[in-house]
């Protein structure tokens, strides 16, 4: 079994409109409440920061997929969205949703569109963050799936 650590230190100078930052590897970046929240909005934050893990983590997991079935695509991007719920001053995380769109090429059979759907589905449940946030937020896909023309 192998154990991969990743490293990430943080620095936050005081009270809770202050703005610290975050170091890790790759990731150097200032840090705050988002101005939905009445914070100062300077670099990123928590609610970005998941969306983020989970955004990266699902496309690149469906990325790996399609190439181990053989799948060609010609474009793919995806949007994400996280709704935050903040009631009687309790923050939630109540769901992201992806809206991923990937465009086959054109010599892609409708049985490969089929296929695709399915591992659309299957890199959800497959992601280490969906896994880790299992329970807690609800992932949503709204996948735009297509032939090229």
């Amino acid at each position: 079994m192998a154990k991969h650590h990743f490293h990430l230190k943080s620095d936050w100078p005081g009270g809770r409109n202050s703005v610290g930052t975050i170091q890790a590897d790759k990731l150097h970046t200032e840090i705050s409440i988002p101005k939905e929240m009445d914070g100062p909005d300077i670099g990123t934050n928590p609610d970005e920061m998941l969306l983020g893990a989970a955004a990266t983590c699902y496309i690149i997991t469906l990325a790996a997929m399609m190439e181990r079935a053989g799948l060609s695509g010609k474009e793919m991007d995806m949007d994400s969205e996280g709704v935050v719920d903040v009631t009687n001053g309790v923050i939630t995380y109540k769901e992201i949703i992806h809206r991923p769109r990937v465009v086959l090429e054109n010599t892609a059979s409708v049985e490969d569109l089929e296929k695709l759907g399915e591992l659309a589905e299957k890199a959800e449940s497959s992601c280490m963050i969906s896994r880790a946030i299992q329970g807690n937020v609800t992932i949503t896909l709204e996948p735009d799936l297509t032939i090229e023309k």
